[in-house]
């Protein structure tokens, strides 16, 4: 008999990437998905899956999902949203998920996609960061806040139960499935006809400023991999860094974008994060200009030699596919 996995978010940037990699398992016999919107598995040629259509934050959803399941992945996360609303099924539903895991009979895996965002933007982070750094989250910034502390209620949920936990810690995923590093650009914003003409003139092209921070990407594939690999393996559990080999520049993520990069110093970075923190009330969007003021460059060392994992796509490969895909 195969392993039957329970997946909560399958349709999302993650999630169809990661049900296909189930899929392609040999280990899986049957592979259950819950997410909120109506989703026929058939449409994509998945043969292993069913679906339910519920909400993590419906404990009673949740039961049903995990009851016949010996792992459940959890991948249901709102990345953009207002911090009320993201609240809601970010600590709430992930809470549900955890503690329904957690009281089935069945279940004795959970594998769960954090971020590198659970670190927080630190300066005293150090470079590159490993898995044995605690997660503590950056409070003015919800979603590093929310990652850091749904890995706090795993921990608290789980001691003294026999369940294996495995924690995923990517960097920003992105590629022809995970479009969402380029949506969330502001010229992308731009009506269709302004942003053709702003696109074929370079003096034209909306600046983007880059204080030499770097990045790592990581194809949505390669997250896959490691999420079939965590649900299926012999490996240790524990926290794994995920992320593409190498890093690419602000520069390079504005240019491939269609955006002019303009270098500016850190310093600059630093102030305008500062500026923001303390501002009474932040869209959620601006938020994200916490990113750019430190480096949350990660060690992967851990997830290649002990959960086997070996990504396939390095960071500037995983940028170019992005950017022909949008």
């Amino acid at each position: 008999m195969g392993l039957t996995v329970a997946v909560t978010g399958p349709t999302g940037d993650i999630g169809i990437s990661a049900v296909e990699a189930l899929e392609h398992s040999t280990e899986v016999e049957q592979i259950i998905g819950m997410a909120r919107r109506p989703f026929d598995p058939a449409r994509l040629g998945w043969t292993k899956t069913r679906y339910q259509q519920g909400d993590i934050r419906d404990r009673a959803a949740v039961d049903a999902l995990v009851a016949d399941a010996d792992v459940v992945v959890h991948l249901a996360f709102i990345i953009m949203g207002s911090r009320e609303e993201s609240a809601r099924v970010n600590l709430e539903g992930t809470r549900n998920v955890f503690e329904a895991t957690v009281a089935a009979e069945r279940p004795r895996r959970l594998v769960y996609t954090s971020s590198v965002a659970a670190y927080g933007y630190h300066a005293d982070n150090p470079v590159p960061l490993t898995e044995d750094v605690p997660p503590r989250g950056s409070p003015e910034h919800y979603y590093s806040e929310q990652k850091a502390a749904c890995e706090a209620t795993l921990a608290e949920i789980v001691t003294g139960s026999d369940l294996e936990t495995y924690v995923l810690r990517p960097c920003i995923v992105a590629g022809p499935r995970a479009p969402a590093l380029a949506e969330a650009m502001p010229w992308n914003q731009l009506p269709g006809p302004v942003k053709k003409v702003a696109q074929a003139l370079p003096l034209l092209k909306p600046p983007f400023p880059d204080p030499g921070t770097p990045l790592q990407l990581v194809h949505h594939d390669d997250v896959a991999a490691a999420i079939a690999l965590a649900a299926t393996t012999s490996a240790p559990p524990g926290a794994y860094n995920i992320a593409g080999d190498g890093v690419v520049s602000m520069s390079a993520v504005a240019k491939q974008l269609g955006a002019r990069p303009v270098r500016v110093p850190r310093i600059a970075a630093s102030a305008a994060s500062q500026v923001i923190a303390r501002l009474p009330f932040v869209p959620s969007v601006l938020e994200w200009l916490h990113v750019g003021r430190t480096s949350v460059v990660m060690d992967t060392a851990k997830a290649k030699s002990q959960l086997g994992w070996k990504p396939e796509h390095s960071a500037a490969e995983t940028l170019s596919a992005l950017a022909q895909s949008v």
